[in-house]
């Protein structure tokens, strides 16, 4: 009784007090004696309101985050002819496991933590699906992907069947037809995801803000996703092609009608995708585009090896990103400067790069 007492004593000396002062974490707000005996005058009213108003809201999480991750099987059913697995109900189907990074509550880190509490205040959060090469595995692109994530992007990467290393029957680069009708499966499956109370991405994907980004065979498979009548996805709001090309195999044709905006980027010392087949995807392009050239760049170092030219491509593609999907008008300076390492990276913005180096074997 006696703490009671001396607490209620307290609290009433600090509620005269504030009256007066206009102190206290509160001030300028009526105390509970004024509203209770409507002992305030009509300045008095105003200034409480004026500075209530002015009072700042609390702020959502944002970027850097620390980044969460986490498995996920995509089981898509399918002919036996392609399949890989079996559905639920025992059906062929093509099994697409799939790790999702998204932003996480926290601050930075460079690791990925697995199961790490989503930072959904900040969300929902535009969605990038990734691409592997052929023969490299998914994770082996992580550096890339923790840095979009960490950026705040939900980023998953699904391994398509048989051109994975880890393959059980063999890698078959054959299968590639097949890649991208799995990756508009994988869209859907992680917007349903999003959608459903159950799942950790619960209100953490935004569907109307999806990107593909794909590197190699991965970058052909984003390229028809992205803009070939064959297979075209028009949830598909952006798209960045590492090192990739225009597959006859897919049939359609590209660039036939509306797509969305794009960033190709090549280094001109790859000799596996060679710089015309990039070239000829972006000439292609509509606007907006953008050509990030790589000079003495090879075909897998650049996006696979950690240092610089690694940190200003993942950057690179934030500013792009977010000028596109978030509507950042500011992150085309940023992306003008982002690309700019001496010796190592250039954007190009010029309607065409020329014909002349256009050849691209296999298109």
């Amino acid at each position: 009784m006696a703490v009671t007492v001396f607490t209620a004593v307290i609290v009433a000396v600090f509620v005269i007090v504030s009256g007066a002062t206009g102190g206290g974490s509160d001030r300028g707000r009526p105390t509970s004696s004024q509203a209770a005996t409507g002992g305030t005058s009509a300045s008095a009213t105003s200034t409480s309101r004026s500075r209530s108003e002015a009072k700042p809201r609390p702020r959502s999480p944002s970027a850097p985050f620390r980044v969460g991750i986490m498995p996920l099987q995509i089981t898509e059913p399918a002919g036996s002819a392609s399949s890989n697995g079996r559905t639920a109900a025992g059906g062929p189907a093509r099994v697409l496991p799939t790790m999702v990074r998204y932003p996480a509550q926290g601050r930075g880190g460079s690791i990925a933590v697995p199961g790490a509490p989503a930072a959904s205040a900040g969300g929902p959060f535009p969605l990038v699906v990734f691409s592997q090469g052929y023969d490299v595995h998914a994770e082996s692109y992580a550096g890339l992907l923790d840095a979009w994530a960490r950026a705040g992007f939900v980023v998953a990467d699904p391994t398509y069947p048989f051109t994975d290393p880890s393959s059980a029957d063999g890698v078959n680069e054959n299968d590639i037809v097949n890649h991208p009708a799995d990756l508009r499966f994988a869209i859907s499956t992680l917007e349903a995801q999003a959608r459903d109370p159950a799942s950790r991405l619960h209100g953490l994907v935004n569907p109307s803000e999806v990107a593909i980004i794909g590197h190699s065979d991965g970058g052909d498979v984003s390229a028809a996703v992205a803009a070939n009548s064959c297979c075209s996805d028009p949830r598909v709001k952006a798209a960045v092609i590492l090192s990739g090309a225009e597959l006859a195999a897919f049939g359609g044709t590209y660039f036939s009608g509306h797509t969305a905006p794009l960033l190709v980027i090549q280094g001109d010392a790859d000799t596996i995708n060679i710089p015309g087949c990039s070239v000829g995807i972006y000439d292609q392009a509509h606007p907006p585009k953008y050509y990030i050239q790589l000079p003495g760049s090879e075909h897998q170092p650049p996006y696979l090896d950690p240092g610089p030219l690694r940190t200003h491509i993942a950057q690179a593609v934030v500013d792009f990103l977010k000028l596109y999907l978030l509507h950042q008008s500011s992150r085309l300076a940023a992306l003008q400067r982002t690309a700019r390492l001496p010796g190592q990276m250039s954007l190009i913005t010029a309607p065409s790069l020329g014909s002349a180096s256009r050849y691209c074997p296999g298109a």
